[in-house]
């Protein structure tokens, strides 16, 4: 069996002069939650719908579930909750999940067993006979992940399955992938709330422009940069001249009262805060406090994609 559940290589799609996806190239081993970020118009939903078989590639590979998107044998193993997705309104949850589990071809005692299971798992066990017209937009949110899981699929596109839900909600969603990932479950998981996205991730992708700039495992986001904060009472250009020497650019500014200041620098490792702390002490400056944080995921976005939309 292929190790990867998503494999592409080059793929990319034209609408007419412009391009939406400009070069997809993934690797996305099973059992692995893959965070797939990037600003609005970078191209992720087309990325999303060529990997479903919904668009046609202009060019370029993929294999998912060891076949090519769309095929029907990769698709009855395959979930999909879309960020903007539209029920019957006349259905109670169970009749919507019948029929979605009759479009996924399972067997009738396999949809009626089923059922009960992913509304437990959701938990909208007492609304099961409730229309979906009734539903809240959190409810909506948690049917639509127990549809998407209806058919115990192998991999799961989740495209963000937490945007309209309260804080109860997204813990709630985390539980259930961390779940799918110990069942073995590849998730393929696009959020705009980072830290979701961190919570949950074990490997995420940026894509800016139609193209994957990055892909990082979520435990090497805090191997990197480490920011660090000195408040001091004073800071003589002999300690800026050897903090420069450990750290380059330096942030100056005074601190909230006025009487003090504060130096903010950037470390590749921990190991040089000893050395740091030598040095104010060396060069007779009282050191306040010293407050070293390590990059966070929503920080190395903004390094990596920048500050502004792709404005496609």
């Amino acid at each position: 069996m292929n190790t990867y559940a998503i494999e592409t290589s080059g793929l990319h799609k034209r609408f007419g002069s412009r391009t939406a996806v400009a070069d997809l190239t993934l690797q996305v081993p099973r059992g692995e939650v893959f965070g797939f970020l990037g600003p609005n118009g970078a191209g992720k939903s087309t990325s999303v719908k060529m990997l479903l078989g919904l668009v046609t590639p202009s060019g370029g590979t993929a294999r998912v579930l060891g076949h090519v998107p769309g095929d029907p044998l990769a698709m009855a193993r395959i979930g999909f909750l879309p960020e903007h997705f539209r029920f019957h309104p006349w259905l109670e949850a169970t009749e919507l999940l019948d029929l979605h589990g009759n479009l996924y071809g399972m067997p009738r005692a396999a949809i009626k067993q089923r059922i009960p299971e992913v509304l437990e798992l959701v938990g909208l066990s007492e609304h099961a006979h409730r229309p979906i017209s009734g539903f809240s937009k959190g409810m909506l949110q948690r049917i639509g992940l127990a549809q998407a899981l209806l058919n115990k699929p192998d991999l799961v596109f989740l495209d963000e399955p937490t945007s309209a839900l309260d804080p109860f909600g997204r813990i709630l969603v985390r539980t259930i992938i961390s779940g799918l990932r110990e069942h073995g479950t590849t998730i393929f998981l696009n959020s705009h709330l980072l830290g979701e996205v961190e919570a949950t991730c074990d490997r995420v992708a940026f894509i800016r422009n139609g193209e994957v700039l990055r892909t990082i495992a979520i435990g090497d986001v805090g191997m990197g940069k480490i920011v660090v904060r000195l408040e001091l009472d004073s800071a003589p250009q002999e300690l800026l001249n050897d903090l420069r020497e450990l750290a380059g650019e330096l942030q100056i500014e005074p601190a909230h009262d006025g009487q003090r200041v504060i130096v903010a620098l950037e470390l590749t490792d921990d190991e040089r805060l000893p050395v740091i702390a030598a040095k104010v002490q060396a060069h007779g400056a009282l050191l306040y406090a010293m407050t070293p944080k390590r990059m966070s995921l929503e920080q190395l976005f903004l390094e990596v994609i920048g500050t502004q939309d792709s404005g496609q």
